[in-house]
């Protein structure tokens, strides 16, 4: 029988960047906060470099059956809906959501509605390497993905990496993301950036970023609370 609780209990497959993790943890309790309900939510807490090393080998059928089986310790504690906060185990999403005990509620799916909504035609992405290398995972197929300079996808995807080692965000990390995203945008005449790394936010927020963007963590929250909290019928 569906629950009816309102609002929904919510699973967050954590551990894979514990700032990735504080972020999302954050973001959901002030988004509960700031409607006036307590926030119903679990965690799990996965292997980062068990899953980062599958992601990177593209081994997407063993990577999808760890997750599924995190999700299910999710389920069996109440949660009703779920996600994956983190790109890199994106890779195998197709295959996740065939055997997920839970319903997710997609990362990828959400960045494709704000570029759609957005109606950015050419961008390129920052985040980690499996991420810009595989273009999103080629779901931004109506959207022309700009690819960097071997030196510069490098430079991004080990700033990220740093990021993700540390927890936190220095200001060299902001100033050359943000240095980098003008150079591509004016060179390569790029409608935006897609920040497509969770850890990404650790850099930027809305009061610092000064170009054209989609912040791939942030609209991941406001797609979870949209289902978390779902506006009430009108009819």
């Amino acid at each position: 029988m569906e629950s009816t609780a309102y609002p929904r209990t919510f699973g967050l497959v954590a551990g894979l960047g514990v700032g990735a993790a504080m972020f999302y943890y954050k973001a959901l309790v002030d988004a509960h906060l700031a409607l006036g309900v307590s926030p119903r939510l679990l965690m799990v807490h996965a292997d980062v470099r068990y899953v980062m090393s599958k992601a990177a080998a593209r081994e997407t059928t063993e990577l999808a059956e760890y997750l599924a089986g995190l999700l299910k310790q999710l389920a069996l504690g109440g949660a009703e809906i779920a996600s994956i906060p983190a790109f890199s185990p994106q890779v195998c999403a197709a295959e996740l959501a065939a055997i997920a005990p839970l319903p997710l509620i997609s990362l990828l799916d959400a960045i494709s509605a704000a570029v759609e909504k957005k109606r950015f035609k050419r961008v390129a992405l920052f985040g980690a390497r499996v991420t810009m290398e595989t273009q999103l995972f080629g779901r931004l197929s109506d959207t022309e993905v700009i690819t960097p300079t071997r030196d510069e996808l490098d430079l991004i995807a080990a700033t990220y990496d740093r990021v993700i080692a540390e927890g936190r965000a220095s200001d060299e990390n902001f100033n050359l993301l943000r240095t980098l995203a003008h150079k591509l945008i004016e060179r390569e005449q790029l409608d935006g950036i897609i920040l497509a790394g969770t850890d990404l936010a650790f850099i930027f927020n809305p009061s610092n970023t000064d170009f054209p963007h989609v912040d791939g963590a942030r609209v991941h929250v406001e797609a979870i609370m949209q289902q978390i909290c779902p506006a009430p019928s009108l009819s």
